[in-house]
């Protein structure tokens, strides 16, 4: 894409952090962007609810700084509200035997007004248009103009873009890519939809479970390394500030893949019981088999497993058709997907980010 040209214009699909993070490295640059969200709001997987006093991040439970790029980042984004959660991050086995870990992360960052706060205000620092409530569903590259259009399941018309960016979790990147159209380039757009919907992904229902008392517990979270347990991880809202009010307590229960894909479509209140009940004999707490009110939320693609085939993506670019994702990496982490979108950024304008 050529950023000399004022008149670029880049069309992002998919909000979540590696939309926003390319969308977040080019607003210095000569280029209109627009991104297109299938759902309502921005984030993706980094995703917040509230509910009768609470803030609950369902999806992503935390910013992790693997490299010391990503306080600094977050810090610029404005400190007012950021938190870092202090508790420690414990292990569990099969047989519910739960013991202390020495895995700690040098940050687990968050905010008081949730997780999709990193989105929303990458996305404030921009002038791109999102259109919410988009879905993609086909693209089409005219080659004597050297522009893209696509189409939304709603049959409207996005375009022309000089350059387009994909950005929603492999299996449906790759959906899209067999939707694109490409005069000459059919060989090279089966070639990458074939190795992008290779990649394998984890399924996992997140379960929330709120409680009318606090648990006095010395770790933020709990995690099954083993993946023989039917949960696989555990966390307490109530160690974010601003997420839980005093007096309550607000579990996080992220089920394990097989048993997310085996119940993934089964009515809350039926599976609901099943999770309390784990959770309860996890905990050694039997008051935890009957919380006050449940919530829960599928993640179909929730966790990568492997990357993409980089090579069979490559012959894409001569098109200005681009690909970014915590996939891309084969790291399903928030910030992986936030530092990928924004090394994209940077190899569309050939120039290195300020970090």
């Amino acid at each position: 894409m050529d950023t000399s040209n004022e008149s670029s214009r880049l069309c992002v699909v998919g909000a979540g952090l590696a939309g926003a993070a390319v969308t977040y490295r080019l607003r210095n640059e000569p280029v209109e962007v627009t991104l297109l969200e299938k759902s309502r709001g921005v984030g993706g997987r980094a995703a917040t609810r509230r509910r009768d006093g609470c803030r609950y991040d369902h999806g992503a439970n935390y910013i992790k700084d693997s490299d010391d790029r990503t306080t600094p980042l977050l810090e610029s984004l404005g400190s007012d509200g950021l938190v870092d959660i202090d508790e420690p991050v414990w292990t569990f086995d099969a047989t519910d035997k739960i013991n202390e870990s020495d895995r700690q992360e040098s940050h687990k960052w968050t905010w008081k007004a949730g997780i999709t706060q990193f989105a929303k205000r990458l996305l404030a620092e921009t002038e791109a248009v999102v259109r919410k409530s988009t879905r993609a569903e086909a693209l089409a590259y005219d080659d004597s103009a050297s522009h893209w259009t696509l189409t939304d399941t709603d049959g409207d018309d996005h375009g022309p873009f000089d350059a387009v960016v994909l950005t929603p979790p492999a299996p449906q990147t790759a959906e899209l890519l067999s939707a694109t159209r490409i005069p000459g380039g059919s060989e090279a757009v089966e070639a990458a939809a074939d190795a992008v919907g290779a990649v394998p992904y984890r399924t996992i229902r997140s379960i929330m479970l709120h409680y009318p008392f606090d648990l006095d517990r010395p770790y933020y979270a709990l995690v099954n390394p083993d993946r023989e347990h039917d949960i696989g991880w555990l966390a307490r809202e109530s160690c974010k500030p601003g997420h839980v009010p005093d007096g309550e307590e607000l579990l996080i229960v992220q089920m394990a893949p097989g048993w997310s894909t085996t119940h993934y479509d089964e009515p809350l209140d039926s599976v609901a019981t099943d999770v309390a009940a784990m959770v309860g004999d996890l905990l050694g707490d039997d008051r935890l088999a009957d919380p006050d009110w449940v919530d829960d939320q599928g993640w179909r693609y929730a966790l990568p497993d492997a990357a993409v085939d980089a090579d069979a993506l490559s012959s894409l670019a001569q098109y200005d058709l681009h690909v970014a994702g915590d996939w891309v990496v084969g790291e399903g982490r928030a910030h992986e997907a936030f530092w990928n979108g924004v090394e994209l950024g940077e190899r569309l304008t050939d120039t290195p980010a300020t970090r």
